[in-house]
């Protein structure tokens, strides 16, 4: 495998790597968290990805080298996934690694959430999408207000990034956080499902029950855990979002 001296130079903060990702897109894949992050999710367990000046500095030739390792265990049917922090920020390291894996023939998928999108900088989202093959889209509150508490900014964005997938015909996954006490309002719930109503790019559907797993990580860090003594969903509540996100009952 070789690379021209645009993969060479072009430089990105990487987080971490997981060669055997199986649930950030079809099949096995190879996740890339790149660093950095605008938002502040009350249930993030990657606090450590926040500050962009964090990470491993690599270019996309480092990236690709460490890909082509575990290439034969995804296949045809996996790939790679770029999530973070959020990897918009640094869009144009995304755009150029993508464009080294679609030249191996490599599937793509984006996981974001879509709050860094500009519409007015729609040519250099274009020049991205024609290098993904599938875009992982966290929905985490369509309700603004309660949106702002959860993460810290506005979902404008979000949304507007999710009607522009649309209209590019994106193949989308849409993913919401289930937090007790502050996702699981049925009316916001509701919503919520009738904005993915008009949204004719979505795929898939995922409800992804809130986890404490990142507790640890907030002490380590010395940084206060405002979700503490929140438990886990319960069974019936998952399934009971998830149908009506899918639209299988009102």
């Amino acid at each position: 495998m070789t690379f021209n001296s645009k993969f060479k130079t072009m430089v990105g903060k990487v987080h971490s790597l997981e060669t055997f990702g199986a649930v950030d897109g079809p099949g096995i894949r190879f996740v890339v968290f790149l660093q950095g992050c605008p938002l502040r999710c009350l249930y993030c367990h990657n606090p450590d990805t926040w500050r962009v000046d964090g990470g491993t500095a690599m270019s996309v030739a480092e990236l690709m080298e460490q890909v082509k390792k575990y290439q034969n265990y995804f296949g045809s049917e996996g790939g790679v996934t770029v999530t973070g922090g959020e990897p918009l920020w640094q869009i144009d390291f995304v755009i150029e690694f993508f464009k080294a894996l679609k030249k191996q023939k490599i599937h793509t998928c984006l996981d974001t959430s879509g709050i860094l999108f500009q519409p007015s900088a729609e040519r250099k989202f274009d020049k991205l999408l024609k290098y993904t093959d599938l875009v992982l889209l966290d929905i985490k509150q369509v309700n603004q207000e309660k949106h702002k508490f959860l993460t810290g900014q506005s979902n404008e964005n979000v949304l507007a990034f999710a009607e522009y997938l649309h209209k590019k015909n994106v193949p989308t996954w849409i993913r919401f956080v289930l937090v007790p006490g502050v996702t699981d309002d049925l009316t916001d719930v509701r919503k919520l499902r009738d904005f993915i109503k008009t949204l004719k790019n979505v795929v898939r559907i995922e409800v992804l029950p809130y986890h404490t797993m990142g507790e640890k990580k907030y002490a380590e860090l010395n940084l206060d855990y405002r979700l503490k003594g929140v438990k886990a969903p319960d069974a019936e509540t998952i399934t009971l979002v998830s149908q009506i996100l899918r639209g299988e009952k009102q």
